[in-house]
C-alpha cells in the first residue's frame, strides 16, 4: 500500500493561506484512502515558543489522524539546515517521517530523504517577481526553495499562471510541475435566514447600508489604495450611497493604506474589520453589492472564488491567475486604472440585470472547484512519479 506523509506544520488555529490549503487537502485525502488504496500520515513541527518550553503536542484539529509523526525541531532551525550543505541531514530527517513512499512538503520546502519521493508546493513567486510586495521572512524563500528543488521529484502549484512563473524564474522542467487548483471554504446557500439574523448581531455594522467589499490580508500587493481611490471617485462624482468594507488582518507595509483611509473625505464610510470568523466573512460576502479585488499578483486568488460561490458579483484585476479562476464570470480591469475600476463597480450597482448575470455566472463557475477535485488531482500528480 502506498504510504503518503504530508507536512501539516502550516496549520494554525486561525486558518489562512497555506494552513487553509493544508487542512482542506489532508481532510479530503483522508476521505479517499480506502477508495484509492493508500495510507495517509501527517508530520508536524512545533512552533518555536512551544519548543522552547518543551511543548511538542499536535494541534487539536489533527486528533483524527492515526498516523502522526513529529519532527522535534521548530521550522526556524530546520530551515537553517535546509539552507546549508549539510549532508548528514539526508539521513537525519527520514526517521521522523515514518519512511513514507511520498513525502509532501506543503510550504515552499520539502525535507531530503534517501528512500522517499519528494513533493513540494510552490504557490506563487511573489518573493521573486515582486519582492517589494513581501515581508522580510518571505524574501528569504528563494534560497530555501532553490536548495529544496535539488532533491524535489514533483512540484505542485495552484494555477497555470504560477506554473509558467516557476518554469521561467526557477527553470524547473514543466513536466515536473502539476497544477492542483484550490477550492472555496464555503458552499452556495450555506447561510440560512435564521443564521444570517444571528450573525448580523455579532458585528457592529448596519446591514441596511449597501457596501463594496474587499477580503484578504491588508498589504501592498492587494492594491487596496486603488480601491480607496476608486471609492473616493464614486463618492465625489456619482454620490453613491455605498460604504467600503475591508476585511483582513494587517500584513506588512499597511501603514500607507490606513493613511489613505484617514485622508479620505469619506473616511467614516470606510470600515476595517480585521480578522472575522468564517461564518461572518461568509455573511459579508453574501450581502455585498460588489466584491472588489484588484490585486497585482495572485497564485490563485481564492477570495474571488469565495465571493462567486456566495453570490457576490466580482470586479477584479486582469493579472496573473485571476482570469483562470474568474473566467467570464467577473469584470476584469487593469489594476492601476482607478477610473476603469470605479466604472466597473458603477456598472454593477447601477444595472440590476448585469448584477444578476454576474452572480449567476459566478455561482456556475464556482461549481468547477472543490476540495475533493483538488485531492484527486493531487493523487493523480503523486502517481506520475511512482
Amino acid at each position: 500500500m502506498l504510504k503518503i506523509v504530508v507536512d501539516i506544520t502550516p496549520i494554525t488555529p486561525k486558518q489562512s493561506g497555506v494552513g487553509f490549503y493544508t487542512i482542506n487537502l489532508i481532510n479530503s485525502l483522508q476521505a479517499l484512502q480506502e477508495q484509492h488504496d493508500f495510507q495517509l500520515g501527517v508530520v508536524y513541527q512545533p512552533r518555536l515558543n512551544n519548543w522552547l518550553v518543551g511543548n511538542l503536542s499536535f494541534p487539536d484539529c489533527l486528533e483524527q489522524y492515526s498516523q502522526r509523526y513529529l519532527l522535534p525541531l521548530p521550522v526556524r532551525i530546520s530551515d537553517l539546515l535546509l539552507a546549508i550543505s549539510f549532508k548528514p541531514s539526508l539521513s537525519y530527517f527520514e526517521k521522523y517521517f515514518g519512511f513514507p513512499d511520498i513525502l509532501h512538503g506543503t510550504n515552499y520546502s520539502v525535507y531530503p530523504c534517501n528512500n522517499s519521493l519528494k513533493v513540494m508546493n510552490i504557490y506563487d513567486l511573489t518573493f521573486i517577481k515582486y519582492p517589494n510586495y513581501t515581508d522580510s521572512v518571505v524574501k528569504k524563500y528563494i534560497k530555501k526553495v532553490k536548495r529544496c528543488l535539488q532533491w524535489t521529484d514533483l512540484v505542485l502549484t495552484i494555477s497555470e499562471s504560477s506554473k509558467k512563473d516557476i518554469v521561467e524564474y526557477l527553470q524547473v522542467d514543466p513536466k515536473k510541475i502539476y497544477v492542483t487548483p484550490l477550492a472555496s471554504r464555503y458552499y452556495p446557500n450555506c447561510l440560512s435566514d435564521e443564521n444570517i439574523q444571528t450573525l448580523e448581531t455579532q458585528v457592529s455594522y448596519d446591514f441596511s447600508k449597501p457596501y463594496l467589499l474587499f477580503v484578504s490580508t491588508i498589504e501592498p500587493r492587494k492594491n487596496i489604495n486603488n480601491i480607496i481611490v476608486a471609492f473616493n471617485f464614486l463618492k465625489k462624482h456619482y454620490k453613491v450611497n455605498h460604504q467600503l468594507i475591508l476585511i483582513g488582518q494587517k500584513g506588512w507595509n499597511y501603514e500607507p493604506i490606513f493613511a489613505s483611509i484617514k485622508t479620505s473625505p469619506w473616511k467614516n464610510e470606510i470600515h476595517h474589520l480585521d480578522y472575522l470568523s468564517n461564518e461572518l466573512v461568509a455573511l459579508f460576502y453574501a450581502k455585498a453589492d460588489v466584491f472588489v479585488y484588484p490585486s497585482y499578483y495572485e497564485g490563485f486568488g481564492l477570495p474571488v472564488l469565495e465571493a462567486m460561490t456566495l453570490g457576490a458579483p466580482v470586479v477584479s484585476a486582469n493579472t496573473s491567475s485571476i482570469p483562470e479562476v474568474a473566467g467570464d464570470a467577473a469584470i476584469l480591469v487593469e489594476p492601476n486604472d482607478t477610473i476603469q475600476l470605479a466604472e466597473a463597480i458603477l456598472k454593477i450597482i447601477s444595472d440590476s440585470q448585469l448584477r444578476k448575470e454576474l452572480i449567476s455566472k459566478g455561482q456556475e463557475r464556482a461549481k468547477l472547484f472543490s476540495w475533493e477535485k483538488t485531492a484527486k488531482a493531487t493523487l493523480k500528480a503523486y502517481k506520475t512519479i511512482i
